[in-house]
């Protein structure tokens, strides 16, 4: 999920052959519910951001695993491996 505008998606996804539907909260109602937005340090600078973290949602709607603070590089394979 995204905090970004569905233009800026859109054109993310156009650029990189990204042919999924992302998700959007611009409002971070839901980025906030799921803990996920909040204070980031980066080179000594404070700023306001998403937490790159990945939940395996069950088919009931059950949280079954969270990842928290995932290397972009490998998470998906990562992910795979233990499903």
């Amino acid at each position: 999920m995204s905090a970004d505008a569905p233009k800026k998606q859109k054109k993310f996804c156009e650029k990189q052959g990204f042919e999924y539907l992302m998700l959007g909260d611009e409002g971070k109602g839901v980025l906030k519910a799921y803990g996920v937005w909040g204070k980031k340090k980066f080179m000594g600078r404070e700023y306001s951001g998403i937490f790159r973290n990945t939940y395996v949602i069950d088919e009931n709607g059950l949280i079954e695993k969270v990842y928290k603070k995932v290397t972009v590089k490998t998470h998906a394979q990562d992910v795979l491996a233990e499903l």
